[in-house]
């Protein structure tokens, strides 16, 4: 299969390129670099930097690479910089995704996997762990683009007969996270302890997230490249984990010596976010199988090579 990656020099679309070309399939990456690595890119794959919202350079690519599906992981990924500056995170999130579609339509490509966010499109979650029927109220610019990329996904394939895979993932973390910028505590704060830091906790720590290993992702992606038709699918663990939990575990496998530091809670935070990944497992036979104390040991263990 030829299928094109965008934001494939990332944390998470790097893995998944690396597993699409060990599958035996051909690989473009379209990257403009902003938060991923020249560095993750798998050598065997094509690499074009591109800006997703160029439709002049991205239909180039599109049409030379006669791709048979389209893998969609570039994102402005920070939540934080998507409160402060909203439109930002519309032009990339937004208007780049519709970029893509209409060159993909233009060339007639149908087959779609996007990365959406189950934490961030359900928002305060009503039900633990939230199933895919759960209400969708996002509390961020981001998670109401992720949201509104899902609908017109719903557009596309309604009108143009698209076929999108949309998989809503938990909490991704592990090797090649950046430390900066949008990543999740484990790689703030195993950055921070193997440098001999102070991490602080948000608030009380008491927050929960279901934490799952990016190498559990990727294989979703690789299940999701033998579906049919239109489908939404939540990719977590179903086990919530609290802060403090990951703080202790953490610490244990660094063999950092640094105090339990507590501030202020960050405005807006949700206090509990788990997902139900029944649906994929009946469906597409997906499951985790890294767990979370094994996965965390990995990412310490690549963290300290870097």
């Amino acid at each position: 299969m030829n299928i094109l990656v965008t934001g494939g020099a990332g944390f998470i679309g790097s893995h998944i390129v690396d597993a699409y070309i060990a599958d035996g399939h051909r690989v473009t990456v379209v990257d403009n670099l902003t938060t991923g690595k020249q560095g993750n890119i798998n050598p065997a794959a094509e690499f074009c930097n591109v800006d997703i919202r160029d439709a002049d350079a991205l239909g180039k690519v599109m049409t030379a690479g006669k791709f048979d599906i389209v893998n969609h992981h570039a994102a402005q990924m920070d939540i934080r910089r998507s409160v402060a500056d909203p439109a930002y995170d519309a032009s990339v999130n937004i208007l780049g995704m519709l970029t893509l579609m209409e060159q993909s339509l233009r060339l007639g490509i149908r087959r779609v996997i996007f990365a959406s966010s189950g934490g961030a499109v359900y928002g305060e979650q009503e039900v633990f762990p939230a199933p895919e029927t759960h209400p969708t109220r996002p509390i961020s610019p981001y998670g109401v683009a992720k949201l509104t990329t899902e609908q017109y996904l719903f557009y596309y394939a309604s009108v143009h007969a698209f076929e999108p895979v949309v998989l809503r993932y938990a909490n991704v973390y592990g090797p090649r996270q950046n430390p900066e910028g949008e990543a999740g505590v484990v790689a703030i704060f195993t950055t921070k302890m193997l440098q001999a830091g102070m991490p602080v906790i948000n608030g009380d720590g008491a927050q929960t997230r279901d934490y799952v290993f990016v190498g559990d992702v990727v294989n979703a992606n690789l299940f999701a490249l033998r579906t049919k038709g239109s489908h939404v699918y939540n990719v977590g663990t179903g086990i919530e984990t609290d802060v403090n939990s990951i703080f202790r575990t953490l610490k244990a496998a660094t063999g950092s010596g640094c105090a339990e530091t507590h501030g202020a809670a960050k405005k807006g935070e949700q206090t509990r976010s788990v997902l139900d990944c029944r649906l994929i497992a009946t469906e597409l036979g997906w499951h985790p199988t890294v767990t979370l104390a094994d996965g965390l040991r990995r990412t310490v263990e690549s963290f300290r090579r870097q």
